[in-house]
């Protein structure tokens, strides 16, 4: 159970929806099917009655499943007052429900071999299971009582409000977290984005019951609800498991969309958060990012990625390689359905900062002006061919996939068609992707540590 800052690859980018029935006002989807049909995975979709909507992919010479359920409510839809409700929420749902304590809970799937998870990010609350193809049913059993069914009672809050507490007080341990909270409310101000998915200690402290019920009441519904299974799994049958299991039998519930206020990104500019307890200074650059269903996502992958994604980087070449002035150097990004969020990490010595800032922005800088080299680029699109492929051989990947065609309504695309978009990037996509998000000039800087950089 945990917040989570995530970093979308392409892997996530998932093309042709083709209708094969329709059964009693229920529409069955395959999706991504190749004219031949021999080899081509399939992603089959249904859309039931009562609006939740359930996808999955068999892969073939599996024996387990990876089961997951994605409530479309989080950090996002949250007020100001009530920041981190929706992750206590999800804490919650965990000790007790209906027909189960908490430790049954625990035991449930670990005793099977499999395990139980849960994330709050920016845009979801998600609960994933795996488990033996066997046990299928024992998963989704689990996880329809923690969303439908938690006893949600205020003995349970007054012990969980201390862990998050706690959990809040990890985090405030390891700047290299803060740092990406502390870019997070540079880059969005007052705006959901920028706020810490865990909460506050205070606004944790006012949160009630009632709080947790009113959120669950609006949000913890079929209406709402994105399920996905990939592995050793045949459509049906993981529709007939999910009717005996109780899904299909749950109310749609209020489907009103969350008022999100529109995006504003902050100008460039330069914030320090000073501590004297911590031997390194923690440097984020960067700025806002791709979106979901940006056609330029594949051209800003292959950026990201030469600059920051790895041992042969621009920047770890340079910054750690070349001049030794840091261990870790890295670029990131998170892609959500109105936005983005990117840039550069590094932390040094406090005597080293500013040097290695300075190499940070002239990778940046030469980059944004004179783009990349064809020999580069067409390493690149080698090196992002096989990340995404060896990123889709795990069946949680094929999961998370899954999902996301309905949670941002992406097109499915097979591993061939995925390909096919990364070789077709050209020098002038590149050029235009590295001007508009990686020009340093354009980048918020955030610090911590002893003293500042500029």
């Amino acid at each position: 159970m945990s917040a989570r800052r995530v970093v979308m690859t392409e892997s996530a980018v998932i093309a042709a929806v083709i209708v094969v029935d329709v059964v009693d006002g229920t529409a069955v989807v395959a999706i991504g099917a190749e004219a031949s049909g021999a080899s081509a995975p399939q992603l089959h979709r249904t859309d039931l009655p009562n609006g939740l909507t359930v996808l999955s992919e068999a892969v073939p010479g599996a024996r387990s499943v990876a089961f997951g359920a994605w409530v479309r409510a989080a950090t996002l839809h949250e007020q100001s007052e009530q920041m981190g409700v929706s992750h206590l929420l999800e804490h919650m749902v965990f000790k007790g429900t209906r027909s189960r304590s908490a430790q049954e809970i625990a035991l449930s799937l670990e005793t099977l071999g499999g395990s139980l998870d849960a994330y709050t990010e920016r845009e979801h609350t998600s609960y994933q299971a795996r488990v033996l193809d066997e046990h299928l049913a024992d998963a989704a059993s689990v996880i329809g009582e923690l969303i439908f069914h938690p006893l949600l009672r205020p003995e349970d809050l007054a012990l969980e409000r201390k862990v998050i507490l706690e959990e809040i007080s990890m985090v405030d341990d390891t700047p290299d977290d803060i740092i990406f909270d502390v870019h997070n409310r540079a880059l969005w101000g007052d705006h959901p984005h920028g706020y810490a998915i865990l909460g506050t200690r205070e606004t944790v402290q006012a949160l009630d019951v009632s709080h947790l019920r009113g959120l669950h009441a609006r949000a913890y519904h079929p209406g709402r609800l994105v399920v996905a299974a990939s592995g050793r799994v045949e459509h049906q049958q993981l529709l007939d498991i999910l009717g005996q299991t109780g899904w299909l039998d749950e109310p749609r519930g209020d489907t009103t969309p969350f008022a999100v206020d529109p995006v504003e990104v902050a100008g460039p500019h330069a914030e320090h958060v000073k501590r004297k307890d911590i031997a390194q200074t923690h440097m984020v650059l960067g700025g806002q990012g791709i979106r979901h269903g940006d056609p330029r996502r594949f051209a800003f992958a292959l950026v990201d990625m030469l600059l920051g994604g790895g041992m042969s980087s621009r920047l770890f070449q340079k910054v750690r390689e070349e001049l030794g002035l840091a261990y870790s150097v890295h670029s990131f990004s998170s892609a959500y359905a109105d936005t983005g969020a990117h840039g550069v990490y590094v932390a040094t010595a406090p005597a080293s900062a500013q040097e290695a800032l300075d190499a940070v922005r002239d990778v940046l800088r030469d980059v944004a002006t004179n783009g990349l080299s064809a020999e580069e680029l067409a390493a690149g699109k080698r090196q992002l061919r096989g990340q995404l492929v060896m990123s889709m051989e795990g069946i949680s990947s094929r999961m998370y996939r899954a999902a996301t065609t309905a949670l941002y309504g992406e097109p499915f695309r097979t591993i061939d068609e995925l390909m096919a978009l990364v070789d077709a990037i050209d020098e002038e996509q590149v050029r235009e992707v590295a001007q508009d998000f990686f020009d340093p000039d354009r980048h918020i800087l955030v610090s911590l540590g002893p003293r500042a950089v500029r």
